[in-house]
């Protein structure tokens, strides 16, 4: 007890940026155990999620089998890299399931999900790299709505788990229907707190390349595996960093865009009609008197 307690003050400054935990798709409170999970257990908190396999699809309870999270994306990379065509299958197959998935909650899952919470008990859901609070009223999953968007919004306290697409009905304390009153503040409110955690992902990101590997102090009787472990660890970082700098780009080159209709549209934009008469009247004579100049003109754009 004593050393998990040591183990779990070890990691309580991680919940300001979050917890690394690894989930495996055979059961809605299975996942490998990291430290982190160690909080969860200490402090009697239940933790679930919902990304499962639906064991009546065979070749899929194939090309998942027991793996973690990432032990299946280093499986469908060594899959691809084999030369026998049933690996390479197996590994298209478990790819496949990931980009089906991608919301991270199956049907199946939400149908065990179900049946596991009980009636009334507070726990802890994890899905998209986020973690809720989640409680069970008569019968049905309800999520604390905690998006940012709902800070004006009282009297919306829950949102209902009732489909993989996250279209839920929003409740109060009582768990009677309470729609937003107002919706586009909401989603307003929705985008900044996508923002916020796209700015978090940044954070995180910066906070790992600062934590370069120094290969000066590897020691010289280092196994193969760990070898390979730290390798992997910073060729995933580049790949990190390569595609989080060109999604910034784009999301530059998206604002230069923008901005440069905008001006367009500034300068495009009609005045009043006694004045654009006049305008007219006083563009249309230099004009037809200019017109030979004009042939012979160079427009700068």
């Amino acid at each position: 007890y004593y050393q998990n307690m040591s183990d779990a003050m070890a990691i309580l400054h991680k919940l300001q940026t979050g917890l690394d935990v690894n989930v495996k798709f055979t059961g809605v409170r299975v996942f490998e155990y990291t430290p982190e999970c160690i909080v969860f257990d200490l402090l009697d908190i239940p933790l679930y999620h919902g990304w499962l396999v639906d064991p009546q699809v065979a070749d899929i309870v194939k090309a998942v089998g027991n793996c973690s999270y990432n032990q299946l994306v280093e499986k469908i990379i060594s899959c691809k890299q084999s030369d026998n065509s049933e690996l390479v299958s197996e590994g298209f197959v478990a790819e496949q399931f990931l980009n089906n998935t991608a919301t991270q909650l199956t049907y199946h899952g939400l149908c065990e999900l179900t049946s596991a919470v009980q009636e009334g008990e507070l726990c802890v859901f994890f899905r998209n790299n986020h973690f809720s609070t989640m409680t069970k009223y008569k019968g049905q999953l309800y999520l604390l709505v905690t998006d940012q968007g709902f800070l004006t919004e009282e009297k919306v306290v829950w949102e209902s788990l009732h489909n993989v697409d996250g279209d839920g009905n929003f409740c109060d304390s009582e768990f009677h229907l309470r729609p937003p009153s107002d919706p586009e503040t909401v989603y307003r409110g929705q985008q900044d707190q996508i923002d916020q955690d796209y700015l978090m992902a940044l954070s995180l990101q910066q906070e790992q390349q600062n934590q370069e590997i120094n290969w000066e102090q590897i020691p010289e009787g280092i196994s193969d595996l760990e070898l390979a472990k730290k390798l992997q660890e910073e060729e995933d970082r580049r790949a990190s960093q390569y595609y989080q700098e060109q999604e910034q780009q784009a999301a530059a080159q998206v604002q230069v865009r923008k901005h440069y209709y905008r001006q367009v549209q500034g300068a495009a934009s009609p005045t009043s009609g006694r004045q654009s008469g006049s305008n007219e009247r006083k563009r249309k004579e230099p004009r037809e008197k200019d017109r030979e100049k004009e042939k012979n003109s160079c427009v700068l754009l």
